[in-house]
C-alpha cells in the first residue's frame, strides 16, 4: 500500500514536468519549420504603403546613470531622418550631472516624482506629457517604441521598423540579444534569452501565434499603446500590455532581424533580483488570466489561451534540475520507475539545444551548465519569500557603460 501511494506521487509529479517540457519540446521543433513570411516579403508588402512614420522612442531610466548615457549616444546614429523621430529619457532617482549630460543632446528629459517608480508610471507620465499638449513633446506620432536604459540598436532599426509597421505590424516585438558574455551567469542569461527568442517568439510567429513581449525592444501603434498603457499597475507591465493586446485581438509580431543589444545581468545578485521580480509577475498574470479563459475559449481566442499556460509553466532552469534529481534518485532507490524520468529529461536537452542558435552552441556554453543548481537553489529560495500580492518595483542594477 505504501509503494502504490509513493508511486502514485512520483507519477503525479513527473506527469506537472512533462507537461512543461511537452511544450517545449513542441514548440522548439515548431522552430524548425520554413518562415513563410520572411523579412524580404515583408518589406516588398510595405513597399506599396510605403511613408516615414513618426516614432516616439521612450527611454525609461530608473537609476540608470551607469548605461543611459552610452545607450543614447548610440541610438542618435540612426539612419533615419532626425525629423520623423523624438526620443524621450524619462529620469527617475537618476543624478542632476546625469540629467544636465542628457539634456545636452537633442533630446527631451523627463524627471518626475513618483511615490513608488515603477516603469508602468514612467511610460505613462510620458504618453500624458504627449497628450497634455506642451511644448515639453510636440507633434504627432505614428508609433511608440520602449527601450530599457542599457539598450543598445543599430543604425538601422528605426529603417527597419518603418518597414514593419507600414506592412500593417500594430505591435512588434523586436530580437533582444546579449551585448555582453563576461562571466557564466552572464552566457545562461544569454542564452536563456535565445531560447525564449526561439520558443515564444519565433516558433509562435511560424504557427501562426502571437510572439512575447519582453519589456523593451518594442514598438506598437501609437493610439493602440495609449489605449492600454494606463490600464498598467504591476512590475509585470510587458505580461499586462501582452494580455491586454492578446485580448483585443491584436497580433504580435517577431522582428527576428531587427537586434536590441541588451545587458545581461553579470552576479547572482542580480540574477536573483531578477528571478524574483519575473517569478512574481508570471503567478500575477496567471491568477489574472485565468477567469477569462472562459471567454477566451467561447471566442476562440487561441493567442490568448496560449499565454496562460505560458503563466503556467515551469521555469526551465528549475526543470532541469528537479529532472535530473528525481532521474537519480529514482535510479539509485527504485531502478523500474527511473526510465521515464531520463528520457524526460533528454527530451527537455534536445529541446533546448535546437532552441540555442547555432553560433552560440559551443564547448564553454554547456560547461556553463555547472552553474545552474547554484543559480536554481537562490530561484527556490525566492519562492519561500514571494509576495503574489506585492506590486513594488524590483529594479536590477547595471554595472557597466
Amino acid at each position: 500500500m505504501f509503494w502504490t501511494f509513493l508511486h502514485i506521487i512520483e507519477i503525479t509529479i513527473w506527469c506537472i514536468m512533462a507537461a512543461s517540457v511537452s511544450y517545449v519540446v513542441f514548440f522548439a521543433i515548431i522552430s524548425l519549420f520554413y518562415e513563410k513570411d520572411d523579412f524580404a516579403s515583408t518589406h516588398a508588402k510595405s513597399l506599396s504603403l510605403y511613408k516615414e512614420r513618426r516614432f516616439l522612442i521612450l527611454y525609461p531610466a530608473y537609476n540608470e546613470d551607469a548605461v543611459i548615457l552610452n545607450s543614447i549616444d548610440k541610438f542618435l546614429y540612426q539612419k533615419y531622418p532626425k525629423d520623423k523621430y523624438q526620443l524621450v529619457v524619462i529620469s527617475d532617482h537618476m543624478k542632476d550631472e546625469t540629467n544636465e549630460q542628457l539634456r545636452t543632446y537633442s533630446i527631451t528629459v523627463l524627471t518626475p516624482v513618483f511615490e513608488k517608480s515603477s516603469k508602468a508610471k514612467a511610460m505613462q507620465h510620458a504618453i500624458q506629457t504627449v497628450e497634455d499638449g506642451g511644448k515639453t513633446i510636440e507633434g504627432d506620432f505614428d508609433n511608440i517604441v520602449v527601450l530599457d536604459a542599457d539598450n543598445v540598436v543599430q543604425e538601422d532599426f528605426l529603417h527597419n521598423l518603418n518597414i514593419l509597421c507600414n506592412a500593417g505590424y500594430d505591435a512588434i516585438q523586436c530580437h533582444r540579444c546579449a551585448k555582453n558574455s563576461n562571466n557564466d551567469v552572464a552566457m545562461l542569461d544569454g542564452a536563456s534569452e535565445e531560447i525564449n527568442n526561439t520558443i515564444f517568439r519565433k516558433a509562435h510567429n511560424r504557427l501562426g501565434l502571437s510572439s512575447a513581449l519582453i519589456g523593451s525592444g518594442m514598438c506598437f501603434d501609437y493610439e493602440l499603446f495609449k489605449k492600454n498603457v494606463f490600464q498598467l499597475s504591476t512590475a509585470g507591465e510587458d505580461r499586462e500590455m501582452e494580455a491586454l493586446l492578446l485580448r483585443q485581438g491584436i497580433f504580435i509580431k517577431y522582428a527576428a532581424e531587427i537586434h536590441v543589444f541588451d545587458e545581461k545581468v553579470s552576479n547572482k545578485d542580480n540574477f536573483q533580483r531578477q528571478r524574483m521580480r519575473w517569478m512574481t509577475a508570471q503567478i500575477q498574470s496567471l491568477l489574472r488570466q485565468l477567469p477569462q479563459i472562459p471567454n477566451a475559449f467561447i471566442h476562440g481566442n487561441l493567442n490568448f489561451i496560449d499565454k496562460t499556460i505560458q503563466q503556467a509553466l515551469i521555469p526551465r532552469s528549475i526543470l532541469i534540475v528537479v529532472l535530473t534529481f528525481f532521474a537519480i534518485l529514482m535510479t539509485v532507490l527504485v531502478p523500474d520507475w527511473c526510465a521515464k524520468w531520463w528520457w524526460l529529461l533528454f527530451a527537455l536537452a534536445i529541446a533546448l539545444i535546437i532552441a540555442i542558435p547555432a553560433q552560440l552552441r559551443s564547448r564553454s556554453l554547456f560547461g556553463k551548465v555547472l552553474a545552474i543548481p547554484g543559480l536554481v537553489l537562490r530561484m527556490l529560495k525566492n519562492l519561500l519569500h514571494m509576495d503574489r500580492k506585492n506590486t513594488d518595483f524590483l529594479h536590477t542594477t547595471h554595472n557597466s557603460k
